[in-house]
């Protein structure tokens, strides 16, 4: 009776350390994705009146191999609200993150790390090198890498507070360009993908010229996804749970179809 007891306790440790290994070889190895921007990355689908409904469609369901760096810099099973306890003051909701992430690991294997920064209300200017912001997105980025695995891409969607004061749309390609250069010198990922996308909506009235700087810039390994034809809220300035969706297909084809990807499955 002893020595099948032995045996498995034996098994049962067996089991609990292969488990351990196997977690840590995962860990090691994830693909993560660093989110920035502003409201619509943050996510806003299915929030009205200061709260969120709650209501998640099947794509941006919970998977275990999709993992998401908290506000105390832990990864954790991600869920949505994503930018829970990170776009601070603002209530969250459906983001295209979930969405992206669910896609990319069916076409291409997981797991996945998702990294949130985005923060509601925001001007690229806010974003420059030595900024709260651009601070802390590097040290998130940085932290999210400190037990392993390799950041493929930056998702980008912001410049809706950029359409306000002409300045500011005038601006912003020059912007934006520096931003991704201090980005990438910062991180020493000087080939960082950056999949940014074109807004679709505004709080003024230079959603265009806005517009125009992000589909032009020439940086290399720069791509864009436009949100044109997504449908908003009534707010007319973001987009309903089901255009969050759309836009996270958008983004994860746009990746996939990227040399920035591993080009096998890793199950």
């Amino acid at each position: 009776m002893a020595l099948k007891w032995s045996v498995s306790w034996l098994l049962v440790m067996g089991m609990v350390i292969l488990s351990h290994e196997l977690g840590w070889a995962a860990a090691k190895r994830k693909d993560i994705f660093i989110l920035g921007g502003q409201s619509n990355m943050a996510g806003r689908g299915g929030v009205q009146g200061g709260k969120w409904d709650g209501n998640v469609p099947p794509e941006c369901q919970p998977n275990p191999s999709i993992l998401r760096l908290n506000a105390q810099l832990q990864w954790e099973e991600a869920h949505e609200p994503l930018h829970a306890g990170i776009d601070v003051g603002n209530t969250c909701g459906v983001g295209p993150a979930m969405a992206f992430a669910n896609h990319v690991i069916q076409s291409a294997g997981g797991p996945v790390g998702l990294v949130p920064c985005a923060a509601g209300g925001t001007r690229i200017a806010q974003w420059s090198r030595g900024s709260h912001l651009y601070t802390q997105l590097i040290e998130r980025a940085n932290r999210s890498v400190s037990d392993g695995g390799t950041i493929r891409a930056l998702l980008w969607y912001q410049g809706e507070s950029d359409t306000v004061r002409k300045d500011d749309a005038d601006s912003y390609k020059a912007r934006m360009q520096r931003f991704i250069t201090d980005l990438r010198s910062d991180l020493r990922l000087p080939s960082l993908l950056i999949i940014q996308v074109a807004v679709a909506s505004g709080e003024g009235k230079y959603v265009e010229r806005v517009r125009e700087a992000q589909l032009g810039t020439k940086l290399p390994h720069v791509k864009s996804v436009d949100a044109k034809g997504l449908r908003l809220k009534s707010d007319k300035l973001h987009l309903t749970t089901m255009s969050q969706v759309h836009l996270g297909l958008k983004l994860a084809r746009a990746y996939l179809a990227s040399s920035s990807h591993p080009t096998f499955p890793r199950h």
